[in-house]
């Protein structure tokens, strides 16, 4: 997946339906990159979410101490899958730092997430958040 979330931004605001965003965020999801069976595990699953979530993080520690984070996921509903290519899109490959200051409830009001998602699936995008979050902090605790 090549997108930025910035493209993303700039694609949102294109879209005035909210039908053709759904869609969108729906082929966000179908250009994901599968996810290798061996993530597909209890340990990645995110608790809190209505659809079977996984996250799976991994890090490095650069020359100059920064930690930096690479993320793969899936989901088993279309849309979820979506919102979890925009996870990867706005969190992987950034610093563990980064990501714990990072403010992303604001990009997901920009893309209007909030108002359009049902709440079960507002509350499995915050326990996604949190999962990608706690994992930055395991990081940051074990780059030490």
């Amino acid at each position: 997946m090549s997108a930025t979330i910035d493209s993303i931004l700039a694609d949102f605001e294109i879209l005035d339906d909210w039908e053709d965003r759904y869609r969108f965020v729906i082929e966000l999801g179908k250009a994901l990159p599968p996810l290798p069976a061996r993530d597909r595990t209890d340990a990645n699953k995110v608790r809190g979410c209505v659809s079977q979530v996984w996250l799976a993080s991994s890090y490095v520690t650069k020359p100059d101490g920064r930690v930096v984070l690479q993320l793969v996921g899936d989901s088993d509903a279309l849309i979820v899958r979506g919102l979890v290519a925009i996870l990867i899109t706005l969190f992987s490959g950034r610093t563990a730092e980064q990501i714990m200051s990072s403010d992303a409830e604001a990009v997901f009001a920009r893309l209007g997430l909030k108002e359009h998602l049902t709440p079960q699936r507002s509350n499995g995008l915050a326990s996604m958040l949190a999962r990608i979050r706690a994992d930055a902090s395991e990081a940051i605790a074990g780059a030490r």
